[in-house]
């Protein structure tokens, strides 16, 4: 049960894309580049930079193309950003991504209301993606609704392992299990994870939690016990979907680092340092920020006594 003290982990921040798609402020193109500049010196191992979706669709993300070129990238750090279509694809491979992040549903009805597809016509997107790409960049596979869907109710184990292997026999090996809009609970994320990975020993899987429910936290640990060493988080606790009723944040950054580190599992993060950029958040969106420890501390904070012990008599 505590086979994973000690074990590398990789934190992916998402707060870029995930985060700010969700801000009615636009962000101004310099503190985006700023931001992820800053964040790239701290350890993350992925930022999503942005998303090469339609402007239109999503006009906080409109100055993609801009920020993923003027981005410093940081040694050892993957940058990333999610494409919707062939499209985006092409705008992304002109800004020389690191990863391309796919995504698509495993229900039905959030596919359609969040991409104008079928989960069938999504398959056969990312296979033209793939084809487009030919090896030149990584591709990753996001499976959103993994863990329940807000319209279509339960989404069941077999059709998501069997939506995994279908990407998986189109070339994909990077596959993130996302719970969009936290109606996942920790025995269903154990089950999930231990059977994708015991299915697909030699894919990638990314967990990827939002704390909607207040159980983000519980599933990262969850996933953890599973076997899974990659997690998406977002700076601040920002994030949700603009398709999905009820979506709040995602799990935080900072949170989750401090986490992992208190139980011993190293992430190479500099949790100071990414408390600092934290704190920054609410000032740069124009709104409090759910994170926990940019405001109590880790847990090994400790305080000077009240002066009025000094005086107390003890006999």
């Amino acid at each position: 049960m505590t086979d994973y003290i000690g074990r590398q982990l990789y934190i992916q921040e998402v707060s870029l894309r995930d985060g700010f798609q969700m801000e009615p402020t636009f962000v101004p193109t310099e503190q985006k580049v700023a931001l992820i500049n800053r964040l790239g010196r701290t350890g993350l191992a992925k930022i999503e930079v942005t998303s090469f979706t339609s402007p239109k669709a999503i006009p906080a993300l409109a100055d993609a193309e801009t920020v993923m070129r003027q981005i410093d990238r940081g040694a050892g750090v993957q940058y990333s950003a999610l494409v919707p279509n062939v499209r985006g694809c092409e705008r992304a491979l002109s800004c020389n991504v690191d990863e391309m992040n796919l995504v698509m549903s495993a229900s039905r009805t959030h596919n359609l209301a969040n991409l104008r597809m079928t989960p069938e016509q999504s398959i056969a997107q990312f296979t033209e993606v793939v084809r487009a790409v030919d090896g030149t960049v990584s591709i990753n596979a996001s499976l959103s609704t993994a863990f329940g869907c807000p319209f279509d109710g339960d989404v069941s184990l077999q059709h998501v392992l069997s939506l995994i292997g279908r990407i998986i026999d189109i070339g994909i090996r990077s596959i993130t299990l996302c719970d969009t809009t936290g109606m996942a609970n920790p025995t269903q994320v154990q089950v999930l994870c231990a059977a994708a990975k015991a299915s697909w020993p030699n894919a990638i899987f990314t967990a990827h939690f939002h704390n909607t429910r207040s159980m983000g936290l519980a599933n990262a640990m969850a996933a953890l016990m599973a076997g899974i060493d990659r997690f998406d988080a977002s700076l601040g606790g920002l994030g949700g979907c603009p398709f999905a009723p009820g979506a709040s944040g995602n799990v935080c950054t900072e949170d989750m680092v401090h986490m992992f580190h208190a139980m011993g599992c190293p992430t190479g993060i500099d949790l100071g340092a990414l408390v600092e950029i934290a704190r920054g958040l609410p000032r740069m969106v124009g709104h409090d920020v759910p994170g926990q420890i940019m405001k109590a501390g880790p847990f090994n904070r400790r305080y000077p006594p009240p002066e009025w012990l000094n005086e107390l008599d003890l006999g």
